[in-house]
């Protein structure tokens, strides 16, 4: 039992739907501590509303509510629940606290004797008033930047008159840097006074002296009730002070830090964590450092809390912050817990790396058109990569690689910049490319001096690159029969993939990989222990990298492998990648389901997949984990090592999906619908005919591969016209275009983004109503799982548009033909495992707009909104172990739920808000409503109009 007794039941709070600056690494920690807390028989209630989640799974607590974030459903949770004896508010992000803060202002907390564990309202208030944190630094002596607060325009004048540009404007209160700007005149100063003063909730700015050019580290601590800490990891940002940590590349552990600023960085960390308050938890603090050799040390925040970095560190020592922060809150003392890898050693040792970690952000600027780019204060990333590697350099290369950004790692493509200007500009004004325009510049032979002194990266950085470039040029003067073998193993080492290798020496892929196994230069995989292998771990979480052979003094050559092969029955689940706005954390949940119903199948379950803020990357989720790129060079490599019966691709989003062509192409059994069938779906021209050859109605459509198609078809099909490119996700480059000069400048712009594509023609239906279903179906039987009707009008992307689950306003004449045409086109389609087909519906007639034979970022909501769990019923149907006749659905749900998206506008000010096919949201919230008199129903539909352009 938990050293406090006293706690049999706790309240969760969650993070609530994802923004940009709060994404699923909250789904990550809350997960972890919930299971965590049951571990010790305690009584776990949670609530959040968003429904891609595991963290709302009902597996996951005693009580889920999916209830909006507010005091109002805290307080009904508390009075069904009066045994509620504490709240952990820390595993959910900033919603949580602020929800905390809230409630404790208002006296819930105390009303119903609920006990605040993890963490103390004293210090979330100190971490988040800017001017307090400032005196209370002041009185321990740590030293901070020249700040003072402004609670009004005209104070944030006389400081800026005070201080002198350059400054920073900071928010008071808020998440991921909102609010935040570097200001360099006068202009710019009132205008983002202004704003900082609006956004922040308690109307309070800090103005302080702009540190441009400093070093910036992040520490990961853990403290326990009798005072212990213990720093998990030493995170060193490669981007200097002036870009969000968020927006950063960040690098595991610390790489130019010297051990003795190291040692006063630690002790300034501990100090100023047992300063903010007496409480027991994880904490994540973050110092500038000068970048000369003084290398004196500001604190910039500290933040009681897991955060966005305690993902990432976890995912990069093994050590599981969350897990343990959950067990300290409820009264164990470190060096009462084991360290969960080595099963031997104390949680009470701090972790020690035998490898590096690079994590790369993932933007999306092409959904945010007219967008700043420029990277600052404020964060703008959607998700993010980590790469393992023995070095900086080869890990730099797995997370260029595990971008999915059409980039096969840095340089070597000949998709690098070559104008002189465009690079200089690209480095003054970081935007999302950095890390590729760095080697650019060397390539082009811009100095590394003259780099420094425009990026402020340290020189070591800088170097790394300079060495990968040298040994670029080297690589490039022999062809594939010529390499010598100690240049191939060097180039691999430091991440170089094949196809970059082939680039080089000008030949395909194909040869450089045979070229490596008749060297033998094959890939092995090394643990991640936690201890530097001092202690045997016991758990199965790998990367990969590239050693010279051993030579015993029998003669025997040989290279050391950590992963074991064993000769259970086994299935690789591929995971979706980095997080982005049309593929989220939604795919995450359904890897992770796939993954629990092989293991209930009797199979030895491999996960490979580079995503560090998700549950499917934790280490005891699959029983392999590899933590790799989702880039074919890894995983052929994955799964010629294991051998598996085969690959599940319809769980991981449209990442996964593109890998189909190369495993059919090369053997690999792809487990449930075929390729063949997945490719169909996908090529827009191919679906139509078959949707012909069916029967089934569908929009009047042509196929364009030109520009001079497109507009011959044009005259065939009556405008307005939506343009639809094939392969892509969450409705790339879709538009609706109204005249012949529209859709010349979108076609043109298409084909120049997605070469080589087929584009789909078809006459949009005008003010249609807009369905969409989704299905299990074995191959002979289909079972319908959820209809929904969309609130807005055909042309809004599905993942933009709030979605009612049953629909709302359809008869039965239109829902006999959504259900006859789900049934024809999954079975037309082959389809085994899942499948989700939207309609467009006009004058009682339902016609097809696209079917996808994989899950849908609608399959959790449906799960969470009738209580059924379906990914585990499809992945069963997917290995054949079961047909869909062998469950029993029982959908239950009172009333409606309503899938509503949530948009991260408010990151970019100037950005176009209007909605249509292509998609915008980064995460949605479920509602349930009892009937269409509700209120918030009623507002939305009434909203639905101004869409409507008829």
């Amino acid at each position: 039992m938990p050293k406090n007794k006293d706690l049999k039941s706790i309240l969760i709070i969650g993070s609530g739907p994802i923004i940009i600056g709060q994404a699923c690494e909250f789904d990550y920690s809350g997960t972890q501590a919930l299971r965590s807390l049951r571990e010790d028989g305690i009584e776990t209630i949670l609530i959040n509303s968003n429904p891609a989640t595991i963290m709302t799974d009902p597996s996951m607590a005693d009580h889920v509510y999916l209830k909006p974030l507010n005091t109002k459903s805290i307080i009904e949770i508390l009075k069904k629940h009066p045994q509620i004896d504490a709240v952990l508010p820390t595993m959910g992000g900033q919603t949580a606290l602020n929800l905390c803060i809230e409630a404790d202002e208002k006296g819930i907390w105390k009303d119903f004797d609920v006990k605040i564990i993890g963490v103390d309202i004293d210090a979330i208030n100190i971490t988040e008033d800017r001017e307090k944190f400032k005196q209370l630094m002041g009185r321990i002596n740590v030293p901070v930047a020249p700040a003072q607060t402004a609670t009004s325009f005209l104070e944030g004048k006389e400081i800026a008159q005070e201080f002198g540009f350059p400054l920073v404007i900071r928010a008071s209160f808020t998440l991921g840097g909102t609010g935040a700007s570097f200001v360099h005149t006068e202009d710019q100063f009132d205008e983002m006074l202004q704003y900082g003063l609006e956004v922040s909730p308690i109307h309070e700015v800090l103005i302080d002296k702009a540190l441009l050019g400093w070093k910036e580290y992040e520490l990961e601590l853990l403290r326990d009730k009798n005072d212990n800490v213990v720093i998990i990891c030493s995170i060193e940002n490669m981007d200097p002070m002036g870009i969000h940590t968020g927006d950063s590349i960040t690098v595991a552990p610390a790489m130019t830090l010297s051990d003795v600023t190291f040692q006063k960085m630690r002790d300034l960390a501990i100090k100023m964590m047992r300063s903010i308050g007496d409480f027991a938890g994880g904490c994540n603090v973050q110092f500038a450092v000068s970048p000369d050799d003084q290398e004196d040390i500001i604190a910039v925040e500290i933040n009681p809390r897991v955060s966005r970095s305690s993902a990432l560190a976890s995912k990069a020592t093994g050590y599981p912050i969350a897990k343990i922060a959950a067990k300290l809150a409820i009264g164990y003392t470190l060096d009462e817990l084991h360290n969960q890898i080595t099963k031997s050693t104390s949680a009470l040792f701090e972790p020690t790396l035998d490898y590096v970690i690079v994590k790369i952000p993932r933007w999306n600027f092409d959904k945010f058109e007219g967008s700043d780019r420029t990277l600052g204060l404020q964060m703008k990333s959607v998700g993010e990569v980590m790469g393992i590697g023995r070095s900086f350099q080869e890990a730099l290369h797995k997370a260029t690689q595990s971008l999915e950004i059409k980039r096969n790692g840095l340089g070597a493509d000949g998709k690098g910049y070559t104008n002189y200007d465009v690079i200089l500009d690209k480095l003054k004004h970081a935007s999302w490319d950095r890390v590729f325009v760095i080697y650019d510049a060397i390539q082009l032979g811009i100095p590394l001096a003259r780099i420094h002194e425009i990026t402020k990266i340290d020189m070591w950085f800088l170097k790394q690159y300079e060495e990968l470039y040298a040994l670029e040029v080297e690589i490039s003067k022999y062809n594939i029969d010529s390499l010598p073998k100690d240049l191939l193993l060097e180039a691999k080492q430091k991440g170089f993939a094949d196809r970059q290798i082939a680039y080089m020496v000008g030949c395909l892929e194909s040869q450089v990989y045979k070229k490596r196994e008749e060297l033998g230069i094959n890939r092995i995989y090394k643990l991640v222990d936690t201890c530097a292998a001092e202690f045997k771990a016991e758990t199965p979480y790998y990367y990969s990298t590239f050693e010279a052979d051993i030579e015993t003094k029998e003669g025997v050559r040989y290279v050391e492998n950590d992963s074991k092969v064993s000769d259970k029955r086994k299935i690789v689940v591929l995971g979706s990648g980095p997080n982005r706005i049309g593929q989220g954390i939604e795919f995450d949940y359904c890897c992770v389901h796939g993954v629990l119903a092989a293991k209930e199948c009797g199979y030895e379950t491999i996960m490979i997949n580079c995503n560090p803020e998700t549950v499917s990357t934790d280490f005891d989720v699959s029983d392999k984990l590899y933590f790799e790129p989702v880039f074919w060079e890894h995983i052929y490599d994955i799964i010629r090592h294991e051998k598996p019966e085969g690959v599940i691709v319809q769980l991981g989003g449209q990442t996964a999906l593109k890998l189909a062509e190369k495993l059919d192409r090369y053997g690999i059994k792809i487990l449930g619908t075929s390729y063949k069938a997945l490719d169909l779906a996908e090529d827009r021209g191919s679906f139509s005919r078959l949707l012909q050859e069916n029967d089934i109605p569908y929009p009047e459509f042509g196929v364009a591969e030109t520009a001079d198609e497109a507009l011959a078809l044009a005259d065939e099909l009556d405008f307005p016209i939506l343009v639809r490119p094939s392969y892509v996700l969450g409705g790339q480059g879709m538009k609706i275009v109204i005249n012949k000069k529209d859709l010349e400048a979108t076609v043109v712009d298409l084909l120049r983004k997605i070469p080589n594509n087929k584009l789909l023609l078809d006459h949009y239906l005008d003010g249609a109503i807009e369905a969409e279903a989704d299905a299990i179906c074995d191959g002979e039987n289909v079972q319908i799982i959820g209809i929904m009707e969309h609130i807005e009008p055909c042309g809004i992307h599905s993942g933009d548009s709030n979605a009612v689950l049953p629909p709302f306003n359809l008869g039965d004449l239109v829902m006999q033909q959504i259900k006859d045409h789900t049934k024809k086109i999954a079975l037309a389609l082959n389809t085994v495992g899942l499948i989700n087909i939207q309609f467009a519906i006009k004058d009682d007639k339902v016609y097809i707009i696209e079917a996808n034979p994989r899950a849908s970022r609608t399959v959790p909501f449906i799960a969470k909104a009738y209580g059924e769990p379906y990914v585990n019923y499809a992945t069963k149907v997917m290995l054949r172990e079961k047909k869909v006749t062998d469950f029993k659905f029982n959908p239950q749900l009172e009333g409606y739920a309503i899938k509503q998206p949530v948009f991260s506008f408010n990151k970019f000010p100037k950005v176009n808000k209007q909605l249509g096919p292509e998609m915008k949201s980064t995460g949605e919230s479920i509602l349930f409503i009892d009937s269409l008199r509700d209120d918030t129903f009623y507002e939305l539909y009434s909203r639905r109009k101004m869409y409507l352009s008829k």
